[in-house]
């Protein structure tokens, strides 16, 4: 049985549609899955051992070129016996209607009557959590989920990660806390950089060295931190926003001893590498999509006005995110943390 996934558009959604893949494995264990998403998904896929190939989707978010939709469709016609439409989109529901696959399954979501034959109602109270939606559609319907749900789990290969570590003169002799400061959602999810300077000087002071993920739009903030430490604790800490691949971020991060993570895409990447994990929630909730890991210990002020789920604050305070203190993130780090141990004595 040949199965497509039309995947999701965001790093943290498409890190926990892995439990789809999961549930589908363990229903249907020959089963080969095929994901169609943008191209900037692909070092996810590949860390994924459910998938059997990664298709590139040439379209931008929220393109509809009728055309090209309808040209990758009929390349893939006859390939597949089910299609999965995790986006609500009507978009989403044209390339596996074009291809004819037999079997097209998602959510009523937005005007698919028809492009969609095994059409889904959303019970949200049902189903609360993202991972409930996306694993719901795995099974015929009004079937029970199984527990417990599996957590996504990415393999990180040790050569591309040593490969990695070369290529940005990286040791790990030392444990690396990493901080992941940015949000694409918006500055409502952004814990201050000088609350996230405190966590690193606590860390540095501790023989920890910091490295910084996130886009490039995050290596200002990343900036930002390491100047508001002194000279001594700065060079401690290597900001990697904007300088890495997505893949080279993942393979990297698998080497941190500890990760402190704004409600981002990148914090549910370390929830998959099953890192001990501080979530910082400001604006946003962990009710519908929490970080699913072991070790993960989640931080929020729960002020009256949180959560609002705006990307900026309608009161221009941002004191969600600006009245959590640091030292609840670095006892909550301790609570997680161990003796730190370094990448040598793990691979050991």
């Amino acid at each position: 049985m040949n199965i497509l996934i039309v995947g999701p558009s965001w790093v943290g959604d498409m890190v926990m549609a892995q439990t789809l893949l999961m549930c589908l494995k363990q229903c249907h264990s020959d089963c080969t899955i095929d994901v169609l998403a943008p191209e900037w998904s692909r070092p996810i896929l590949e860390r994924m051992p459910e998938v059997r190939q990664a298709l590139s989707f040439p379209l931008g978010h929220g393109v509809l070129d009728l055309r090209t939709r309808r040209r990758i469709g009929r390349q893939m016609k006859g390939q597949y016996q089910q299609a999965i439409v995790l986006p609500n989109s009507f978009k989403s529901a044209l390339t596996p209607f074009f291809a004819d696959i037999p079997v097209r399954t998602g959510w009523k979501g937005e005007m698919r009557y028809g492009l969609l034959n095994d059409l889904r109602t959303l019970d949200k109270q049902r189903y609360p959590l993202m991972i409930e939606r996306f694993m719901a559609l795995g099974y015929d319907k009004n079937t029970e989920l199984p527990k417990p749900y599996p957590r996504p789990h990415l393999d990180v290969i040790a050569e591309n990660r040593d490969a990695a570590l070369q290529a940005f003169k990286l040791t790990t002799e030392q444990p690396v806390l990493a901080l992941c400061p940015g949000a694409e959602f918006g500055e409502a999810k952004r814990w201050p950089a000088e609350h996230y300077a405190q966590v690193a000087e606590h860390y540095i002071r501790q023989g920890w060295q910091v490295w910084i993920f996130g886009s490039k739009k995050d290596h200002p903030v990343g900036e930002e931190i390491r100047a508001l430490l002194i000279p001594g604790l700065r060079e401690e800490v290597a900001n990697l926003a904007g300088e890495t691949s997505l893949a080279q971020a993942i393979d990297l991060m698998s080497c941190a001893g500890a990760v402190v993570s704004n409600d981002s895409g990148l914090m549910h990447v370390a929830a998959a590498l099953n890192l001990p994990l501080v979530a910082v929630y400001g604006s946003t909730s962990p009710d519908f999509t929490p970080p699913l890991a072991e070790q993960v210990a989640i931080v929020r002020t729960g002020i009256e006005c949180s959560p609002c789920f705006d990307r900026t604050c309608r009161y221009g305070h941002y004191n969600c995110l600006r009245q959590l203190p640091p030292s609840m993130v670095i006892d909550a780090l301790a609570q997680l943390v161990g003796v730190p141990v370094t990448l040598q004595e793990l691979d050991g």
